[in-house]
């Protein structure tokens, strides 16, 4: 079905909110609930979100799959957070609710066309 909506999509920059710590992850969630789509830069991530031992981005993924909010994390460089955090990054190249992209402008592109799907 078509449809002319435009699709709500926010930053967490734009919701005032970050992932810093794992009590940010409902807050998140609760955020993002009922919007098309949630952009992650960077400048929204911790350092713990990086260093997956933490288990802050496993978690977040966790409840952003548990309730199916549509995630895209803008990393520039993957590989500059280290071979296993870009190891996660190429395993979610494909998946239906987080990925990885370059650039805003990719994610809300993603995050928009696969709105209601």
């Amino acid at each position: 079905m078509m449809t002319n909506e435009v699709p709500k999509i926010s930053t967490a920059g734009e919701l005032g909110l970050t992932l810093q710590t794992l009590a940010d992850v409902p807050d998140l969630v609760g955020a993002a609930f009922g919007l098309d789509g949630l952009i992650l830069t960077e400048a929204d991530l911790s350092p713990a979100f990086f260093q997956l031992r933490s288990g802050l981005a496993g978690e977040a993924f966790q409840k952003f799959t548990n309730y199916r909010i549509r995630v895209a994390l803008v990393l520039p460089d993957f590989a500059a957070h280290g071979a296993r955090f870009a190891e996660l990054a190429h395993e979610h190249a494909t998946h239906g609710l987080i990925r990885f992209v370059r650039t805003e402008e990719e994610a809300r592109h993603w995050l928009g066309a696969s709105a209601g799907s």
